[in-house]
């Protein structure tokens, strides 16, 4: 990728998400900031991430759901109150403010910057629906460079979708809605080959990158993604063999989800996929804890939060959370002291998921020139 339509970089910011760490770039270049999963400490550390995107110069912010936790109090919003001396809100008062809370918490510090937005399965949460969901973010599903991308498309399509793509610097960015069991549906599936059939075809077109909540199905990281349900394996892969055949065609190509809750490159770097069809450049969500040390915790702690209270907060902590004879744990062999210097927790050299290790250099190394910065 030679001119400057064609070199960006992509800062991949998850789980909450996370002030920026910049490179130095090439003068081509331009950079746009990726997230998700804001529930529960957004209001806390979303601030950091629009102030580290505004200052960088970022094109834009893409959130790729789950922006309050809806199903139970958000704990940065339980804690705000409780410091305040505020009376605990009641739970139909905190549903119907919590959308509220997120635009004017979490999006407004953005300022000028272009804000993105994709659905998650938290903003299904009862008693919301995707209906209410659009209502309530119109302004974002309907702004000037998704509307004039779905008319130039369709002249005739004036329905508003929790799905959609704009072309910006020559990379098609195409957000997808996979917040529930019924997804992707036979509409969001034509929708999405014709936008990928007519990018592989367009000689501007350079790069295609997909955002959605859930990571497609079959890859490393298969928890919490199109796995866990029968339509969203099917279509799933539908999508993926979609994004193959625009890779095979010449087009760079990028998978990105936030529902995992962890950052791991070369997801889709799996036994399935070697299997059938091939490897696609996939990225899932581990910032957020460097992002906790950043906002004033110690390393310890913020591993802690990570681990234990994670699981503790699922109700999961019986079975993982800890490294006890008994439970289920996948685990992470990094290089140094991540207990004593934080960063040390990007130097993974070992991941062993279901009881398998991965060797996370060769994994790097068996899609290189197709992973990282263009």
């Amino acid at each position: 990728m030679n001119n400057r339509r064609n070199r960006l970089l992509l800062f991949l910011v998850c789980g909450a998400l996370g002030a920026l760490s910049t490179p130095a770039l090439a003068a081509d270049s331009w950079k746009f900031v990726v997230g998700g999963d804001s529930r529960n400490c957004g209001d806390v550390i979303m601030p950091a991430v629009a102030a580290g995107a505004n200052s960088a110069g970022a094109s834009f912010y893409w959130h790729l759901g789950d922006f309050r936790a809806l199903y139970d109090f958000d704990e940065d919003l339980t804690a705000a109150r409780k410091v305040a001396g505020d009376k605990p809100l009641a739970i139909a008062d905190y549903q119907r403010g919590a959308w509220d809370d997120f635009l004017q918490s979490q999006l407004l510090p953005f300022g000028s910057t272009p804000v993105f937005l994709a659905i998650g399965n938290h903003e299904l949460v009862a008693p919301k629906s995707r209906l209410e969901f659009l209502t309530q973010f119109v302004d974002w599903f309907n702004t000037p460079p998704i509307q004039a991308q779905r008319l130039k498309d369709n002249p005739k399509d004036h329905r508003l979708k929790s799905y959609y793509h704009w072309i910006q610097n020559g990379v098609d960015f195409v957000t997808l809605d996979n917040a529930s069991n019924d997804q992707f549906d036979d509409g969001q599936l034509a929708w999405f080959e014709r936008v990928v059939g007519r990018a592989a075809a367009d000689p501007s077109i350079s790069a295609i990158v997909v955002g959605m909540h859930a990571a497609l199905p079959d890859s490393l990281a298969s928890d919490h993604s199109m796995s866990d349900w029968a339509q969203g394996e099917y279509s799933g892969r539908r999508v993926y063999k979609s994004l193959l055949k625009a890779q095979t065609a010449g087009k760079k190509v990028y998978a990105l989800a936030t529902h995992s809750h962890f950052y791991m490159s070369g997801i889709f770097n799996s036994d399935y996929w070697k299997a059938h069809g091939g490897v696609l450049p996939g990225f899932g969500d581990q910032r957020e804890v460097e992002l906790l040390v950043e906002a004033g915790f110690t390393p310890l702690e913020a591993i802690h939060i990570a681990t234990y209270n994670g699981a503790q907060y699922l109700g999961e902590l019986d079975r993982i959370g800890t490294i006890v004879a008994g439970k289920q744990a996948d685990l992470v062999v990094v290089k140094g002291d991540p207990s004593k210097k934080i960063e040390d927790i990007e130097n993974v050299e070992t991941v062993f998921k279901d009881g398998v290790g991965y060797d996370s250099a060769k994994l790097i190394e068996s899609v290189r020139g197709s992973v990282g910065t263009r």
